[in-house]
């Protein structure tokens, strides 16, 4: 099961009732955030969550809205307890704009690992979660994330009896690991089936439509993508800006063939996202005008468990 949990809607400032845009996912026990605008710790609060449990936090870029939350993020983790290491990814000089907005918060008991992004797309493999980053169009450097949870084939007994293969090996070969024993070398794909259909999530903010956010997000259970703008006559700021109108996210959603689309990173001046519901479900039917603190649990098909 993948919990997934957007913890702010908003964009550029935050507003009583919006918080910035950043959210929280969560798989077997493991958790990354991405993003820590302002009052992203009053939303982990709001929504009932832990700071202890941040694994990993992924940065799409540096404006302001996006990391200025992080120094009391840190400091409040570090006062649940937290001392294992944290993983930090984010575009090139991650660790000196951190550095600089950790004057305020010099001492933690945990350790923060850097992983700076310089490609148009690079992949990671942390927690248990596949984690893909693509350069999207902004007016600086920003990334986009997709993150899989892969699900392996069915074991098969049957195959595993007619190869002879121990049946003390059994359980770490379901669970992906080559083994050597006795001069015989023992591999998954001996006892597992085809793999399955995982679950994933794309997460994209602050650019113009591309062709690469449609290819990173495609099938996606959940497309999280911002709609700044609304209003059809916004489109040339949204232009301007390099930011995206909520028609735009629904064309995007449509071409990947993903499963929901959630809009959200609001234009201060955008009070009723759902005005504008009408025109975005024209183009892309499963639409969600996200809330903060929208949250679900994804399960995997077929027998919805792992």
């Amino acid at each position: 099961m993948l919990d997934i949990c957007l913890l702010g809607t908003g964009g550029m400032m935050p507003l009583p009732k919006r918080w910035l845009t950043a959210l929280m996912v969560r798989y077997n026990g493991k958790c990354i955030l991405i993003d820590s605008g302002e009052g992203t710790q009053v939303a982990v609060r709001e929504a009932g969550l832990s700071f202890h449990d941040i694994d990993v936090i992924l940065f799409t870029h540096f404006h302001g809205d996006h990391i200025s939350g992080l120094p009391g993020l840190l400091l409040s983790m570090g006062n649940a307890d937290r001392t294992e290491p944290v993983k930090v990814i984010g575009p090139k000089g991650l660790e000196k704009v951190v550095s600089a907005l950790r004057i305020i918060a010099p001492e933690l008991p945990f350790e923060l690992e850097f992983e700076e992004l310089s490609g148009a797309e690079e992949h990671f493999s942390l927690c248990g979660f596949e984690i893909t980053a693509f350069k999207v169009n902004h007016n600086v450097v920003c990334y986009a994330y997709s993150i899989d949870i892969k699900r392996a084939g069915r074991f098969d007994a049957e195959r595993a009896k007619a190869q002879e293969i121990p049946l003390k090996l059994w359980s770490r070969l379901q669970k992906g690991d080559i083994i050597t024993e006795n001069g015989v070398t023992y591999t998954p794909e001996m006892v597992l089936g085809p793999a399955r259909k995982g679950l994933k999530v794309t997460y994209c903010t602050d650019t113009r439509p591309t062709d690469r956010i449609a290819e990173n997000a495609k099938n996606a259970d959940i497309f999280i993508c911002e709609g700044m703008y609304g209003d059809p006559e916004k489109k040339k700021d949204a232009v301007q800006k390099k930011h995206m109108m909520m028609t735009e996210a629904a064309e995007l959603a449509a071409k990947a063939e993903v499963k929901e689309l959630w809009l959200t990173h609001y234009s201060p001046s955008l009070n009723r996202p759902k005005d504008y519901l009408p025109l975005v479900t024209k183009i892309f039917p499963n639409t969600v005008c996200a809330k903060d603190g929208q949250s679900v649990s994804l399960r995997f098909e077929e027998d919805g468990a792992d």
